[in-house]
């Protein structure tokens, strides 16, 4: 939503929220997907309730929990609009190739469903929209891995998991505590915490260990539970710098023209990124990162269209790789 959206639209919206969606709200969630404070959140909710409309506030620790109970909604079917289904529709295209096969099957059956309150007529099968497939993974075989790992995230349990890393021959076994699944460049990814294994004594590592999807070999639900994780929040840890991989944070200064110029004018890095434009045409695009690689991997993107500036370290380590490509090809 924009920041210009009249209240009556952020209260049919709050409404809409809470009301085709079984899942409880935090205030901070609320605040982010409708762009407003939490204060105006509070009114809205209090608006609705003077309605009649049945919000019950849940208080969990320190923060608060907004739904509407089921037995509370109107049993009223409502037809979808032309846009309502459109929108259903590209989600569903554009999702296809992470879901795999299984869970394709069931928004397929979904969307079957939905469609049939459309009161068009409208064909699912003739959308306008489509996936781009080659090189991407197939999740089918991961279907029941990350069931279990919802499972996991949504009763609050600890899952059990063998994990293989990129350069490890064999699985490790370990124990987990699953805070969220996400997708990024065409990739599934578990961000989560370690948890205790049985009579082992426990490390804290002191970070929140990030595992691609189709690298678990194997999840198993304990019965072992774990209290509701208050302190978390997903887009403060991956939406705030450039990167996926979160180390330390860093200024990247990059020096672009042509071609690389004009698309990454059109993209945001990451919500700091500064832009000046010079008089020969070129711009100097600044931006936070945390992760050295990821940089390297845009950069490299770019080809001879870009330079990067800083951090100087990291352009040292840049020439070193230049030079190895180099001799890949003498």
């Amino acid at each position: 939503m924009t920041a210009g959206i009249s209240p009556g639209s952020r209260l049919l919206e709050l409404y809409a929220m809470l009301l085709f969606n079984d899942r409880e709200y935090s205030l901070t969630e609320l605040s982010s997907r409708l762009q407003c404070s939490k204060q105006t959140v509070l009114r809205l909710v209090t608006d609705l309730d003077e309605g009649g409309t049945g919000i019950e506030r849940v208080a969990k620790g320190n923060r608060s929990f907004y739904r509407i109970p089921r037995a509370r909604r109107p049993r009223a079917t409502l037809p979808l609009t032309d846009d309502e289904l459109e929108v259903l529709l590209m989600c569903r295209a554009f999702t296809s190739h992470l879901l795999g096969r299984e869970h394709f099957t069931a928004a397929m059956r979904a969307v079957d469903k939905t469609a049939k309150l459309h009161q068009g007529g409208r064909d699912p099968d003739r959308s306008a929209f489509g996936v781009y497939r080659p090189g991407v993974i197939d999740y089918t075989p991961h279907y029941g891995n990350l069931s279990t790992l919802v499972q996991g995230l949504e009763k609050h349990r600890v899952c059990e998991v063998a994990y293989r890393r990129l350069q490890d021959k064999e699985p490790k076994v370990f124990r987990i505590k699953p805070l969220k699944i996400f997708s990024h460049h065409e990739t599934i990814y578990v961000h989560a915490r370690y948890a205790k294994m049985p009579d082992q004594v426990f490390k804290n590592p002191g970070y929140d260990p990030l595992f691609a999807l189709h690298r678990f070999a194997g999840v198993a639900l304990t019965d072992t539970p774990f209290k509701p994780v208050t302190d978390y929040d997903f887009d403060k840890v991956f939406n705030k710098h450039f990167g996926v991989i979160k180390g330390k944070t860093f200024k990247v200064k990059a020096e672009l023209w042509g071609w690389a110029a004009n698309f990454t004018a059109e993209r945001k890095l990451n919500p700091d990124q500064t832009i000046r434009q010079k008089k020969d045409g070129r711009i100097e695009v600044g931006f936070t990162s945390t992760s050295e690689p990821e940089v390297m991997a845009w950069i490299l993107s770019l080809g001879s269209s870009a330079r990067l500036l800083a951090p100087k370290a990291l352009v040292e380590r840049l020439k070193t790789e230049l030079s190895e490509v180099i001799n890949n090809y003498k």
